[in-house]
């Protein structure tokens, strides 16, 4: 039920359809420093699914990380009664039943992740408001809908989807990302700051998770945002 990635990061995936199409949808577990953990993007709570959570230690913190993950917050608060839930900016609106007592994300890391997680508020895309995570012990960037990574691996129908909409088999963002793109200059702002973090690892919601060279990767899948001046960009940055 769980999968094991590295130190203190697991991820948990189950199928998921969009507009009609298979893409799955997968979440990332996160241990803490105080022991407990991070659920980000949470999938649904089956019940061997739980019982897999508990089994590593007591969730502190449910992260709903843009305005379309969201859909099982709430059993996960059910079944997590003592965690803190935190909301992506704009999620609050559309889901009233769980603003009251949620943390809203900003590019400012919680006190209960400081120092183990960096975060970036993906601006220009408001229909979507994405945060991005950066776990720096593990090199890994997680994000859910910045990028999809959908090759042989896909159903048929979603090899063909991703191959009219998207770029088959690369580390990059479908049409329907670039036609909701509404600041261009601030979205490529939020990009470059994200393509600042040493990461290697990139987990995505929807298709395999890349393992190496992640940084090179997505600054590829949005040369036509970036520009000329990423499109050799080190796998590892300076900083």
């Amino acid at each position: 039920m769980l999968r094991a990635l590295d130190e203190g990061i697991w991820v948990a995936e189950q199928p998921l359809r969009f507009l009609g199409i298979e893409v799955g949808a997968r979440m990332t577990l996160i241990r803490l420093a105080d022991g407990r953990l991070l659920v980000h993007s949470p999938i649904r709570p089956a019940p061997e699914r739980l019982a897999a959570v508990r089994a590593l230690g007591e969730v502190a913190a449910l992260v709903a990380p843009n305005r379309f993950h969201h859909l099982f917050v709430a059993d996960w608060l059910a079944a997590c009664p003592g965690a803190r839930l935190f909301l992506a900016p704009g999620l609050d609106a559309k889901r009233g039943d769980l603003a009251a007592n949620a943390g809203i994300l900003s590019d400012e890391p919680d006190p209960l992740w400081q120092g183990q997680l960096e975060q970036v508020v993906v601006r220009g895309l408001p229909m979507v408001n994405e945060v991005v995570f950066f776990h720096r012990a593990s090199a890994t960037l997680v994000a859910t809908d910045l990028a999809f990574h959908l090759g042989a691996e896909a159903p048929s129908a979603t090899r063909l989807f991703i191959r009219l909409t998207g770029r088959f088999g690369e580390l990059a963002p479908t049409l329907v990302e670039r036609l909701l793109t509404r600041d261009r200059a601030a979205f490529r702002a939020s990009l470059e700051r994200i393509l600042a973090w040493p990461f290697e690892r990139v987990i995505v919601a929807h298709g395999t998770i890349l393992e190496r060279d992640g940084r090179r990767a997505l600054a590829r899948g949005y040369d036509w945002l970036l520009g000329e001046s990423y499109a050799g960009v080190d796998a590892r940055p300076g900083v």
